[in-house]
């Protein structure tokens, strides 16, 4: 990432994008690291690494747009059944990654945060977290969102313990429990719902993410591989979004803003 200053407005106009079209928020399944290497005749943990080049420009360019959030699917809870020596690789990876953006972050104005659940990350990830989320909490610019040891399902039972042992304490009634307490008691409580919900490598699932969150996203997916996902291949989600019509269950809400 590189630090630059400029108005966003501007800068979308300039790509063809509409500003006053852009969503909010937007998340990414990033799919197919390891079958980008493989077809290459690359060891999978080469597709890993690409494909933290491919974080890097995503959110260089987030921030040029001047969108409140990138959400990324970054490791699943599914994903520990991988073999170990690329779980290893792949928690390396991320505390480099942690290290080696931080500045980086700091100059763009980044807020960076972290949903899943922490049990099972080593330790030195887990610090290396902390100080990130520390260090931009009080930034004003994208907001970062890295889901790691993620899963829905269990981001949702999560949310019912918690709900659950307000309702124990005394604390609320059960007849008062809506859509806002789930909402407020999942990791990405206080956060927008994602407008735009992008795919990678063709797959048409969503795979235990966001399944809350995304109940109203618009969907997009491209059979390109997550090391193969550029700036160009944002602004094209980005168009295809613009021209879509969000109805949230109603009728004629207008074109996607």
């Amino acid at each position: 990432m590189t630090s630059t200053m400029h108005d966003p407005r501007t800068y979308a106009s300039s790509v063809g994008l509409d500003p006053a079209r852009l969503p909010r928020h937007i998340a990414i399944i990033m799919d197919g690291n390891g079958r980008w290497a493989e077809r290459q005749g690359k060891p999978r943990m080469e597709g890993h690494a690409r494909g933290a080049h491919s974080v890097d420009v995503i959110t260089e360019e987030c921030c040029r747009l001047g969108l409140g959030q990138l959400t990324l699917y970054c490791l699943s809870s599914e994903n520990w059944k991988r073999p170990k020596p690329e779980i290893d690789f792949l928690m390396a990876l991320l505390k480099e990654y942690l290290l080696a953006e931080r500045q980086k972050i700091l100059d763009q104005n980044i807020r960076f945060t972290v949903i899943g659940r922490r049990a099972g990350l080593p330790a030195e990830v887990l610090a290396e977290i902390d100080e990130n989320v520390r260090l931009t909490q009080h930034n004003t610019g994208l907001t970062l969102c890295l889901a790691i040891n993620y899963g829905s399902r269990a981001e949702i039972v999560d949310a019912v313990q918690a709900i659950a042992a307000r309702v124990n304490r005394g604390e609320l009634e059960p007849d008062a429990i809506d859509e806002a307490t789930i909402s407020g008691a999942l990791y990405t409580g206080g956060m927008p719902d994602p407008d735009l919900l992008v795919r990678t490598a063709g797959e048409m699932r969503v795979s235990n993410y966001l399944l809350w969150q995304i109940s109203y996203a618009e969907l997009w997916v491209t059979p390109k591989f997550w090391p193969e996902f550029d700036a160009a291949l944002l602004h094209d989600a980005l168009r295809d979004y613009a021209r879509r019509e969000r109805r949230f269950g109603g009728l004629n809400a207008g074109p996607a803003t």
